[in-house]
């Protein structure tokens, strides 16, 4: 009896069996097809973004040689005076994240969030509070240090910086009422256009600079003078890193969609090879099928 029914159950399993192998073979093919199809979309994309990051590269790169002098001339003024904080009054910092509101660029946000994470493990978040300009380093800092972050400056990236954005970033810097005594200025420097580097730059309130021994160095200067050179010392310093910021952003897209478009060319062979190879099984089975069909007729 339980022969029998084995007997009965062979033919039908083999039956099933030959039914799903094409069905099966065919929704295989339908997949890769969909998947091949997609691919070439998406190197299609990646392809263009990369020229539309060479075009903006160019102009970038341009305008970061006229911006450099400004980063340069605010610097020789800390530099000369050698201001140092106030070893004896509560430390007070503020960090300023300099990156964008735009996305696949590789590591050029996440390297500056990283520095800034590591600073607050190693001095404390007590008295330290984070300036962001751009919206990726708040979404990656508010996680963790979101009671850290003292304001977001936003729509950063979509057009190239001007001195007017510095400038409104620099008055909201210094009208934010957090009184800080030192900062600094997180950004990625430019050096090619297949590398950057993390950089810093160091900021000072206008009551440490006022307490500096080397001032005297320069002539009639009163408390109002000074806090008019800090607030347009700021304004050049952020706009020069943030020149420095777009070039490195440009630059390294660019880098980022170039291999993006080189892993789906891969990705593209090894989905029409395999995709040959199965349309060539599915045939292949077929026509076994048909020649083992014919030789039983006979």
């Amino acid at each position: 009896m339980m022969m029998q029914r084995a007997n009965l159950l062979v033919p039908v399993a083999i039956e099933a069996t030959l039914q799903s192998q094409p069905q099966r073979g065919m929704a295989t093919l339908k997949a890769i097809s969909i998947r091949l199809k997609s691919v070439k979309n998406i190197q299609k994309i990646t392809q263009s973004m990369k020229m539309v990051s060479a075009a903006k590269y160019s102009r970038a790169e341009r305008d970061l040689k006229a911006a450099r002098p400004y980063g340069i001339g605010a610097q020789q003024f800390f530099e000369k005076t050698e201001i140092q904080s106030d070893e004896k009054a509560e430390p007070k910092k503020l960090l300023i994240a300099m990156t964008s509101d735009r996305g696949l660029c590789g590591a050029v946000h996440t390297g500056v969030a990283r520095h800034i994470r590591n600073e607050l493990a190693a001095t404390g978040d007590a008295n330290t509070k984070i300036f962001c300009v751009g919206d990726k380093s708040r979404s990656i800092l508010a996680r963790t240090f979101g009671k850290n972050i003292l304001m977001v400056a936003n729509e950063v990236g979509r057009l190239p910086p001007t001195f007017l954005d510095a400038s409104k970033i620099a008055h909201e810097v210094l009208k934010t009422g957090y009184d800080f005594t030192e900062g600094q200025i997180i950004y990625n420097k430019f050096k090619s256009v297949v590398s950057y580097q993390l950089s810093t730059l160091p900021v000072f309130s206008a009551p440490t600079v006022e307490k500096s021994e080397k001032l005297a160095l320069y002539d009639s200067l009163d408390s109002d003078i000074i806090q008019s050179y800090l607030e347009y010392s700021l304004a050049s310093l952020i706009f020069f890193t943030m020149k420095e910021g777009a070039c490195s952003e440009q630059s390294s897209r660019m880098t980022a969609m170039d291999n993006a478009s080189k892993n789906a060319g891969e990705m593209i062979e090894k989905l029409t090879l395999t995709f040959n190879r199965t349309r060539q099984a599915v045939i292949t089975r077929e026509l076994i099928e048909i020649i083992s069909g014919a030789a039983a007729l006979n």
